[in-house]
């Protein structure tokens, strides 16, 4: 039986040490090489109008949300979904399965670019980039469903990415993911910014800037590049699926939610602005090298990566050097966002059954490094990770998102108390129009995006692979989630399920500002201030 108690939880030290975890779990691999490509396949310049238009009524509204839940309630996503309602658990488990499968390829794809920041040096990949990736590096064999032939250099490769891994998520929330943020975030912005200087002086870079930055208004009338919008923000963001409520768990009890929030999200989307200037500045050079339109090389995720920038790295000056720099970037992008993501593992678990830190990091990451290196070291790795990729990210984060916006507001209406949160301890306020963005336009986006990708998913296998791959490894493994949600909800929790105090009373605060915290009737705009714990105590930095 649970505690009557609350444990002592982590909590980020400094302000700026959560910042740069945040922003390091929202800058990814996506942003480098997702992002640059939907904008230039989605109206070019005109493309950053609906992307701003998400940006501020989807991507920050949900940010804010995923903050209120876990500063309120101060737990993993299980935990934060069973203290809402006991049966609003497998909510968050579902959050947990995702992050889970996320997670293993998603350290595959690190390794990858690790061993290209070395192969870089020297070009390994010679005259045929597409070639060698295919069938010198990865080996791919798309004929097998499941393979057993190991490659040994990607495995290699991927045990030492989980071997940093599980080292930094057993040092802990501060002392490991705070400062190794600290160090890899000012190192993925400088080492960026050259890569983006060195293609914008590049023969044919502005070529590529038109192609990308050039407007094409009339494709804001076609839906379709409106739910790309929307659609990279959320993919973008790390917002509904438990990566930011549970880093914002572990933040102060006087921490500026909102104002924290908009810094992360804008960060975010200057990287991604970023990103797309140097790729497309790179893509011009390409171009203009083959003497051919852009369009004939943009192209976007793993080709552009891996085969695209080789490329460009054989026909440019200094290439070794913008390659190190360029998939050094990469592998650090990668890391800071995989460190999210098996937080959010590592911590349901440890809440569930109330390990040790150490105990739950090393135990939680060798299985989950295992798991990775049986699927994504051998020869069929490539075909299992586009598959696993596609479903766990259109419809798994899709459909969770949506799901944990059904049962906070539609059935419980808890929205409100989550609006007083926020207002309570932030500098800038939300009411209605947060509301209806969190439940409104948010349920009616997710809810089109998810038809949307049901419907193309069901109609025919995903990629021309076979419907047995197809199966095993995207439907299945979303059934996976759901069924281990379902049966890790039955597990007994050994960890605390009260909550007693304002939020940041597990900190330590005097016992005089401890009391329970109550469901509010009402939302009160005119309130400026909830009365309680924040206006009495004084600022923790």
């Amino acid at each position: 039986m649970a505690d009557q108690t609350s444990p002592r939880r982590e909590v980020f030290s400094t302000r700026i040490a959560f910042l740069l975890a945040a922003i390091g779990s929202a800058v990814g691999l996506g942003n480098i090489w997702r992002f640059p490509y939907v904008a230039y396949d989605n109206g070019g310049g005109a493309f950053l109008v609906p992307y701003m238009i998400a940006l501020l009524t989807a991507g920050i509204p949900l940010l804010f949300l995923d903050y209120s839940l876990g500063h309120r309630f101060r737990g993993s996503a299980p935990l934060v979904f069973r203290r809402i309602r006991s049966w609003a658990e497998p909510v968050g488990w579902i959050q947990v399965g995702i992050a889970f499968f996320i997670t293993i390829y998603y350290a595959a794809i690190i390794g990858w670019a690790g061993l290209y920041t070395v192969k870089s040096f020297n070009k390994a990949w010679g005259d045929m980039p597409e070639d060698y990736f295919m069938k010198d590096f990865l080996q791919a064999d798309a004929s097998q469903t499941v393979s057993t032939e190991i490659v040994p250099q990607i495995a290699i490769a991927l045990a030492l990415v989980w071997v940093l891994a599980i080292i930094v998520m057993a040092m802990g929330v501060d002392e490991g993911i705070g400062k190794i943020s600290k160090v890899f975030m000012p190192l993925l912005t400088v080492l960026f910014i050259i890569v983006v200087i060195q293609a914008l002086f590049l023969d044919g870079a502005a070529e590529g800037l038109n192609a990308f930055f050039t407007p094409k208004w009339d494709a804001l009338r076609n839906p379709t590049v409106w739910v790309a919008a929307y659609g990279q923000i959320f993919f973008s963001l790390s917002v509904g699926f438990g990566i930011m409520l549970t880093y914002s768990s572990y933040l102060k009890p006087r921490t500026n939610l909102t104002g924290t929030g908009l810094v992360t999200a804008f960060a975010n989307s200057s990287f991604e602005v970023l990103a797309g200037i140097g790729v497309f500045a790179a893509l011009g050079y390409m171009a203009t090298q083959q003497n051919v339109p852009v369009s004939e090389v943009a192209t976007s995720g793993i080709g552009l990566a891996f085969i695209a920038f080789p490329t460009i790295i054989n026909q440019m000056p200094l290439g070794a050097v913008f390659g190190v720099f360029f998939f050094a970037s990469l592998t650090i992008a990668g890391f800071t966002s995989l460190f999210s993501l098996l937080e959010v593992v590592v911590s349901a678990v440890k809440d569930k059954l109330d390990l040790p830190r150490k105990t739950t990091a090393v135990s939680v990451g060798v299985v989950m490094a295992l798991i990775s290196l049986a699927l994504f070291s051998t020869t069929s790795s490539l075909v299992t990770l586009d598959i696993m990729d596609k479903f766990t990210n259109n419809i798994g984060i899709v459909a969770i998102a949506l799901i944990a916006i059904i049962v906070i507001d539609w059935i419980l209406r808890r929205t409100n108390e989550f609006a007083l949160h926020l207002n309570a301890v932030s500098s800038f306020q939300v009411g209605t129009l947060w509301r209806i963005c969190v439940v409104n336009l948010t349920t009616i986006v997710l809810g089109y995006t998810l038809m949307q990708e049901l419907f193309t998913l069901v109609s025919k296998p995903y990629g021309g692979y076979t419907s047995t791959q197809v199966t095993i490894f995207g439907w299945v493994v979303l059934g996976i989630i759901v069924a281990a949600a379902f049966a890790l909800t039955i597990v007994p929790w050994r960890g605390s399920l009260s909550l007693v105090g304002p939020p940041g009373s597990d900190f330590g605060i005097d016992s005089d500002l401890q009391r329970t915290i109550t469901r509010p009737r009402k939302y009160a705009p005119e309130e400026r201030r909830a009365a309680g714990f924040a206006a009495e105590q004084k600022s923790d930095d």
